[in-house]
């Protein structure tokens, strides 16, 4: 599965995952490889990717929005530390 990981000033993160951990408005969930396609909003708190090769990426949000559509996931977020 194929990610990319935007803010309005740069590209944070490309590559291939195997999963991604994001903070939903509504609560953590989790996208793994075929996951439905879904839009959704995230509020405040910590992403985690974990790549093909078993490594962990790991930064907080303050918000962003998420989508997913036939293995490739966008991340699109704003005030983004630790990444």
């Amino acid at each position: 599965m194929n990610i990319s990981v935007l803010t309005p000033d740069k590209e944070i993160f490309e590559g291939t995952i195997t999963s991604v951990i994001v903070p939903g408005t509504n609560g953590m969930f989790q996208i793994l490889e075929n996951h439905a396609a879904i839009v959704s909003s995230l509020g405040a708190g910590a992403v985690s990717i974990t790549k093909t090769d078993g490594q962990k990426m790991e930064f907080t949000i303050a918000k962003g929005f998420i989508e997913v559509n036939n293995n490739v996931v966008s991340l699109l977020v704003q005030g983004v530390e630790g990444a």
